[in-house]
């Protein structure tokens, strides 16, 4: 008898995730990005001190071994206190990512699909867009007051423009196709061909401006603490840690340069994963790779 050979072909996700991987820039953006997360997860096993331990006696104090990092000016653990602000900066980024995907997909789904309301929703969108970002986010933290849950809601009111931006110029070409045609043709139902048939072609883009949302959120949440707008200073973040390392630049460079270089990396991180899945998913650039 002879043996058969049974040979498993790789499926299309498998395929995907190597072709992804293949390039070192998006292989070196992921392992960046999945440390800052194991970071975040781990981090009351990882860092060496408590984030918030005072110690006079050991204030500003350079990198050693006992303080890898240094001290600030209040003793606290430079180190420690960077590993717990990435536990914001992450969770920051994910919340104004995920809410602004449902604002933006609502609001450009509704405006490219009916057109009726294409109009007045386009002239929102542009009137929100004509405002400077980072402006418009501290006039709505200023107007709601400080906090956590207003800098995520301020964000995301700030962000959700762009996304829906690219939802409804999508929408407007894919609502013109046969296929939409034919499901009206069969009385399918309106709120069914807008997630069973146009929201399911929008994935891409979705998940390729998910990933620059997300490093813009966790730069603007570093920005706005930076200026006073974020979350309660007693809270670590690492826009809050270089405004308070300012004053002793030349004294204590390392107050600003560990928590400047995390924020490098994790937005850096991000945008390398980001034109990796817009080059994986649009048909006209995979080609080329």
């Amino acid at each position: 008898m002879t043996d058969i050979t049974i040979k498993t072909q790789p499926s299309e996700r498998s395929k995907f995730i190597r072709r992804f991987l293949k390039r070192k820039t998006v292989a070196a953006g992921m392992i960046v990005l999945v440390l800052f997360v194991l970071l975040a997860i781990f981090a009351p096993l990882i860092a060496p001190y408590s984030p918030s331990k005072l110690s006079i006696v050991n204030r500003l104090k350079p990198p050693s071994e006992l303080h890898w990092f240094g001290t600030d000016e209040f003793g606290r653990d430079v180190l420690s206190r960077t590993i717990y602000a990435g536990r914001l900066s992450l969770l920051v980024g994910a919340a104004v990512m995920s809410l602004s995907a449902v604002i933006g997909v609502t609001l450009g789904l509704l405006a490219g699909f009916f057109k009726q309301l294409d109009t007045p929703i386009a002239r929102l969108i542009d009137a929100m867009m004509a405002f400077p970002e980072i402006l418009l986010a501290i006039a709505l933290v200023a107007a709601l007051g400080p906090s956590l849950t207003t800098v995520i809601i301020a964000l995301s009111v700030v962000y959700a423009p762009r996304l829906a931006r690219t939802v409804r110029a999508s929408t407007l070409v894919i609502r013109e196709l046969p296929y939409i045609e034919a499901a009206k043709a069969l009385g399918i139902s309106t709120p069914h061909i807008m997630t069973r048939h146009v929201l399911r072609n929008l994935i891409s883009p979705i998940l390729v401006q998910g990933t620059f949302l997300f490093a813009s959120a966790m730069l603007a949440e570093a920005g706005l603490s930076f200026l006073g707008l974020g979350v309660s200073p007693d809270i670590p973040t690492w826009g809050t840690m270089i405004s308070a390392g300012r004053q002793y630049i030349g004294q204590a460079d390392w107050m600003t340069l560990f928590p400047g270089f995390a924020i490098i990396l994790s937005v850096l991180s991000l945008q390398m994963v980001g034109d990796g899945l817009r080059d994986m998913l649009d048909p006209r650039l995979r080609r080329d790779l």
